[in-house]
């Protein structure tokens, strides 16, 4: 099975497509990764589900990718005597750490770490920014705040602080046992909620030890302060549109946006875009103009891979979303603009001999208009460089490891397939030619651009590129 698109697609899988058989559907109208959300998820039904998308890939023989993403902290105001208040803007409300049920004055804050972070004149802001506080005053017990922006106030809401670095980790211990749950599974990449600092991703990073991709999900402003280094240290990142435009002002969010975007493409990191991409297909079998407008926006910016939450994981048209999502990405990357935009955001390659060999591959490719890239990739860096330079021309990434195969499905542009390490300079022309046949990315008579690392087999050391013609069996010769 062949994509006849670069950018990949993330379906979340829910009660309305955790099921095999929907979820065969699900990649079959498009979706090339999977993401199991862990604030529904529990350790059974995450195995139960891992185990229906391995037989799926097994049935259908094409690599499917796994994310696990992590629930983070979650921080929530305690319960009122009447289940909810009213708030009027310009009267004052307490936050305090007194589990009396709360009233129209007060309400149970159950996070010491607030109480020692928050500063006065910061925000904080209730039930996803429906309803804004300003903390007029402190102590160790009790956070006064005069009431900017009113409303209803229920119990269990949420309490975001877009102007506070909370002292406390972006892994919770529901986490830790979620991200061991997720390794033993062997997921392909882990999502790490709540970053608010680099040293977040290292203690992430601790843990797996390379099991899985890290996935840093950008959606605290105190992150944006430090999101180069957030990002190096990273695999990937996911710019969480939805929680960011609650924190930050919204027509703040399409800038950063294409900035995230651009600093991953520089920086040869994979990322997502999340969030609200056809929210009206939760319950409507057809986008609106907008969605379908935004979806196009971050296929244009050169995204690797644009998601679907609810739309595919509790939504009435699951296989539609996906399918949708699918069209609107094809019909962008054919459209006579994308190659020209595409290319006028290209970054220089770093000066190393890996990142030359990947440029001048594109650019003999595209000049010498070839059939295909093809790259050999142990630890999936060279694949990863590749789809770094957003060729024109399709990218096949050959791996002996599943794991790399499986990791590489959320990386743009690439074809992966599993095969054994070449044994020969000789082999791995055939090997590489053979495959591109076979997968009907080449026909007899086209020629292919290869690259590997030699001595073959060594990890992140691309420094071969090769031209070779397909033979009419499909073997390959220079």
């Amino acid at each position: 099975m062949r994509r006849s698109r670069s950018v990949k697609i993330l379906a979340t899988l829910g009660p309305a497509s955790n099921d095999q058989k929907i979820i065969e559907e699900l990649v079959r109208a498009g979706a090339d990764v999977f993401r199991i959300n862990m604030s529904h998820a529990s350790h059974d039904v995450l195995r139960e589900t891992v185990e229906k998308i391995r037989a799926v890939e097994k049935s259908i023989r094409y690599p499917i990718g796994i994310l696990v993403d992590l629930q983070g902290p979650k921080l929530r105001v305690g319960k009122f005597a009447d289940g909810s208040v009213m708030l009027t803007p310009g009267e004052t409300f307490t936050l305090d750490t007194s589990e009396t049920p709360g009233d129209k004055t007060r309400v149970h804050l159950p996070h010491p770490e607030i109480f020692s972070s928050v500063k006065v004149g910061d925000r904080l802001l209730l039930d996803d920014g429906k309803l804004e506080l300003k903390v007029a005053a402190k102590s160790a017990e009790a956070i006064n705040c005069s009431i900017v922006y009113g409303g209803k106030l229920s119990d269990r809401k949420g309490v975001s602080l877009p102007d506070t670095l909370l002292g406390m980790g972006a892994l919770t211990e529901k986490d830790r046992a979620d991200l061991q749950a997720g390794l033993e599974v062997e997921a392909d990449w882990i999502a790490l909620s709540f970053v608010q600092r680099p040293e977040d991703i290292i203690d992430v990073r601790k843990i797996v030890q390379g099991r899985a991709g890290v996935l840093a999900k950008i959606e605290k402003p105190q992150a944006i302060d430090q999101l180069e280094e957030i990002i190096k240290l990273s695999d990937a990142i996911m710019i969480a549109r939805g929680d960011l435009g609650v924190e930050m002002p919204l027509e703040a969010v399409p800038g950063l946006q294409k900035r995230m975007i651009r600093m991953c493409r520089r920086m040869g990191k994979p990322v997502v875009v999340a969030t609200q991409m056809l929210e009206s297909m939760i319950t409507a079998p057809v986008p609106t103009r907008a969605e379908v407008s935004d979806v196009s926006i971050a296929v244009f910016e050169g995204a690797d891979a644009i998601m679907l939450s609810a739309e595919s994981a509790s939504g009435s048209y699951p296989v539609q979303a996906v399918a949708t999502m699918n069209k609107i990405a094809v019909a962008v990357e054919q459209d006579g603009n994308f190659q020209t935009i595409i290319r006028a955001q290209a970054t220089q390659p770093e000066a190393t001999a890996a990142d030359a060999i990947s440029a001048a591959t594109r650019q003999v490719a595209e000049t010498l208009d070839l059939a295909a890239i093809v790259t050999y990739t142990s630890s999936g860096s060279t694949g990863i460089r590749a789809s770094r330079e957003r060729p024109a021309k399709p990218i096949i990434a050959l791996s002996p490891k599943i794991t790399t195969v499986r990791r590489l499905s959320l990386v743009w542009g690439l074809h992966c397939v599993q095969t054994e390490d070449a044994i020969s300079l000789d082999d791995m022309v055939d090997r590489a030619c053979a495959i591109a046949y076979l997968e009907g990315i080449a026909r007899p008579g086209d020629r292919v651009a290869i690259t590997a690392g030699v001595p073959l087999g060594t990890p992140g050391a691309t420094n071969m590129l090769r031209i070779a013609f397909v033979g009419q069996d499909g073997a390959g010769g220079s």
